[in-house]
């Protein structure tokens, strides 16, 4: 570049830097402007994660309700199919419907009708008067045996609208013989969404398939029985799908609402969790003028700074072009820098080493000029670094940033960032490289710390809860394309409440240390993972393991707890620590509609039978469910 070119690039030099003032203010303005609307969207977003989580616990519990009544449903046809309906056995299920509607809450009636319509329970059950008798009609025509739900009918004996269940049951000939029929109130389920606190202006509400709303909080009393069929929830045909988001404004109040809609996969229910949008996005906007006047403010600062300082180039040209000029000695001049800077020439070797050597690696600069740039870097991480400077000599690239491993001369080993820029002639061609270089060993160190804590439980020494429902996740889909065996053993210390009350806590946490280092010391093969569940309760994953195995490493697990000899005077169990265990184990690909989760609830109703039955023992999954047949449950 010869002079002349240099001078005209100066002259240009102020409108270039009011150009690049204004796109400044512009970008900022736009990119603040965009993240306002991304912050926007993101509380919308979290609103809908809010609303579906609300939405899927809600239809579940409104499965869980009818199908709580449907157990007592099923109960009370099974008894009349072999008992008969003869008066005394109604006058028998009278008096168990009666005593079941008084324990269970949201039982709002239960009732028995006989062939002929007759209501066989005494009035005031549900009294004969519902508004619709539609579940008779379709039991007595339809010779299906499952539960139907109902449309939502007004009771005319309390005014109240319920959602009914009901049951067909036959005489001895197979014949149609009657009705048991049970139903849910609207009052109890808004009752039960007044616990959720999701706004002020929140609303949920529970409606038939068809739009008719069962239950809503709030303004359930006004609002029950309503249909609201005709809105695009139930007809537009992109919202058929079984969940989703829904934008909407309310034909009830109104307002505009942020929602998310739950179909029930079982039984003729839509819940919708709503919040109102303008009540979401206040303070968002609130904080987003804010934010915006104060991006406004700024960018005025900036655009009186940039016609300074345009002004100031206008009148100091010469100044910048020889700076311009020089700039590529300052660059050079880091001679108070805690960092360590060092000149590569071509041939690799180290032609400047600033003080700070002497932290950064132990050497003096004068020990290191001449040397081979390179020699102190660990032999597996030289390749690396060798690349990178191979394509900086090139000239592929300008600039690189990279970590190593560097011997030190009184340390082992130490860490290094080293962000490295090519420097060239005037010709252009690359001269050499500039190497920043700063010890980050403490860094790494905390990085590795951090990792361990992670996965790791600091009291035990075990793998922590998120690191064994990781590990449960992949040895199950391992196991599963295998087609081997999957064991698990839960283990609880008994009455450890009480060892901590009586002994203290710092005597519970030695005691815990001890059980952990007992299963830790059976964990023999590599897959085998031994972690700290929760509190005083143990998890034993053990990969390729039948149920015989896994219960020889539960009972040695117990036996070699017992035989520490912990002292625990109030066990009750006995005078020292003991430990019940729980174990199952499973083939996953026989197991092809359950999950990880169902072999954790196997081993923990093992373990809860274990404590059942006298604890500081080993009950395995299938012990469990023989003593449950063998119980009649």
């Amino acid at each position: 570049m010869n002079l002349a070119s240099q001078r005209a690039g100066w002259s240009r030099l102020p409108l270039r830097a009011a150009a690049f003032v204004v796109l400044t203010c512009v970008a900022i303005l736009g990119v603040s402007g965009w993240r306002e609307w991304a912050a926007r969207d993101q509380v919308l977003k979290g609103a809908e994660t809010e609303m579906a989580n609300v939405a899927r616990s809600l239809t579940q519990h409104a499965e869980d309700s009818l199908d709580l009544l449907d157990s007592g449903v099923v109960g009370v046809v099974s008894r009349l199919e072999m008992d008969g309906a003869d008066p005394t056995t109604i006058a028998k299920l009278r008096n168990l419907l009666e005593a079941r509607k008084k324990a269970i809450e949201r039982v709002h009636s239960l009732a028995i009708i006989d062939d002929q319509g007759n209501w066989l329970t005494s009035p005031g059950t549900i009294a004969s008067t519902l508004s619709d008798d539609a579940f008779f009609r379709h039991h007595q025509l339809s010779p299906k045996r499952e539960a139907f739900i109902g449309h939502p009918v007004k009771s005319l004996l309390d005014g109240e609208w319920v959602v009914t269940l009901s049951r067909r049951f036959n005489k001895p000939d197979g014949s149609f013989g009657g009705v048991v029929l049970a139903a849910i109130g609207s009052k109890y389920l808004s009752h039960f969404y007044e616990q959720f606190e999701i706004g002020r202006n929140s609303s949920v509400t529970l409606m038939y398939g068809d739009g008719m709303i069962i239950a809503r909080n709030p303004s359930n009393e006004k609002l029950v029985g309503r249909n609201v069929g005709d809105t695009p929830l139930f007809r537009d045909a992109s919202l058929q799908r079984p969940f989703g988001a829904y934008h909407f404004t309310s034909p009830l109040d109104g307002a505009e609402r942020v929602s998310f809609f739950k179909r029930s996969a079982r039984y003729p229910l839509v819940l919708l969790a709503t919040v109102d949008r303008d009540e979401l996005l206040a303070p968002w906007r609130a904080a987003a003028i804010s934010r915006m006047l104060y991006v406004v403010a700024l960018v005025m600062l900036i655009a009186v700074i940039g016609a300074v300082l345009v002004r100031q180039l206008q009148r100091g040209q010469r100044m910048a072009a020889a700076l311009i000029e020089k700039e590529a000695h300052f660059r050079l001049l880091a001679e108070g820098s805690s960092d360590m800077v060092t000149r590569i020439g071509l041939d690799e070797r180290l032609r400047y080493v600033s003080p700070s050597s002497n932290q950064v690696v132990g050497w003096r600069p004068n020990q290191l000029i001449g040397t081979d740039a390179l020699a102190g870097i660990h032999p597996e991480d030289r390749p690396q670094v060798q690349a990178i400077v191979d394509a900086m000599k090139r000239g592929d690239t300008d600039e690189a940033r990279v970590t190593y491993r560097n011997v030190h001369r009184q340390k082992s080993e130490v860490w290094l960032e080293s962000t490295m820029r090519v420097t060239r002639k005037d010709n252009g061609n690359v001269e050499g490289v500039v190497a920043i270089s700063r010890d980050i060993s403490e860094q790494k160190k905390l990085e590795t710390r951090l990792e361990t804590l992670a996965i790791e439980d600091s009291l035990t020494g075990l793998a922590n809860r998120r690191r064994f429902d990781d590990r449960l996740k992949e040895e199950w889909a391992r196991a599963y394309r295998d087609r081997s065996s999957l064991g698990l053993l839960m283990i609880d210390v008994d009455h450890f409440k009480a060892y901590n009350d009586e002994y203290g806590h710092p005597a519970g946490d030695a005691c815990l240390r001890v059980v952990a280092k007992i299963i830790a010391t059976e964990m023999q093969r590599v897959g085998d993972l031994a972690a700290r569940y929760g509190g005083e309760e143990f998890a034993m994953l053990l990969p390729n393991t039948d149920a015989a195995g896994c219960a020889r490493i539960g009972e040695r697990i117990r036996s070699a707890v017992h035989d520490a000899g912990l002292v625990h005077a109030s066990s009750g169990v006995a005078p020292c620590v003991t430990v019940s265990v729980g174990g199952a184990a499973c083939r996953p690909s026989f197991e092809r509609t359950a999950g990880a989760g169902s072999l954790v609830e196997s081993a923990d109703r093992a373990l809860y039978g274990a404590k059942a039955a006298g604890r500081d023992r080993l009950m395995m999954s299938g012990e469990v469910m023989s003593l449950l047949k063998a119980s009649g449950q």
